[in-house]
């Protein structure tokens, strides 16, 4: 299955470096190219693209704005953003999550590992690194308001069961490691996240991260 690719970023040069090494991948095709958020909300819709990669600081509407704009459109529903700037603080990377971002990454990073990371988010799974998703997100979104918590929309409709591997998905745990510590199968702990996933209207593992912060649940894994 092609990955449909749509390169926003205010700079052509750096469009076209992406747009070479990502055409030049069997399994990846660069289906446009907008060098604003506005222009890159228009293009996913209008180029059918399945992710973004999207810059921050870009003109007029930035790259979060962006963000939050495609995954609250419902005709975009399937579409990941993947956030690639120069600009990596903490702050700004909870920013991006909130936003609906499905991952997070610096310019820096090698051809290889952007490769990667568009495989992993465009198959809906969690791009940061679990000590990365831990100390940033516990940092920003769960420090300061630790213990005064108000409810967080969706705890309510989770069992027992979900809000536990809620919270070990929190802690960095693939499908497969959350069966081995529950003593349940791999496929049972699929099941188990995509439930919680629906209850929670989080789009992914990282939403789903930042949903376990944000009502306490990553606090409780055990």
């Amino acid at each position: 299955m092609t990955i449909r690719v749509l390169l926003a970023d205010d700079q052509a040069l750096l469009r076209a470096t992406f747009r070479l090494l990502l055409d030049s991948t069997p399994d990846i095709e660069v289906v446009g190219e907008a060098a604003d958020g506005a222009e890159a909300v228009e293009r996913a819709r209008s180029a059918r693209a399945d992710l973004v990669v999207m810059d921050i600081r870009m003109p007029g509407v930035d790259g979060i704005e962006a963000t939050s704009r495609i995954t609250a459109d419902e005709a975009l529903a399937g579409v990941k953003v993947l956030i690639l700037t120069t600009f990596e603080t903490d702050e700004l990377v909870v920013a991006a999550l909130r936003a609906g971002a499905s991952g997070f990454l610096g310019k820096g990073v090698d051809p290889a590992d952007l490769i990667a990371a568009i495989r992993t988010v465009a198959a809906g799974d969690q791009l940061l690194s679990p000590a990365a998703t831990r100390a940033v997100v516990a940092q920003v979104v769960g420090g300061p308001a630790r213990g005064r918590r108000d409810p967080v929309p969706g705890i309510q409709d989770l069992t027992e069961r979900e809000r536990e591997i809620v919270g070990l998905v929190a802690r960095g745990m693939s499908n497969d490691e959350i069966g081995e510590h529950l003593f349940i199968s791999p496929a049972t702990a699929k099941t188990h996240v995509s439930r919680s996933m629906m209850k929670t209207g989080a789009r992914d593992r990282a939403q789903l991260v930042v949903f376990a912060y944000e009502s306490g649940l990553a606090d409780d894994a055990s």
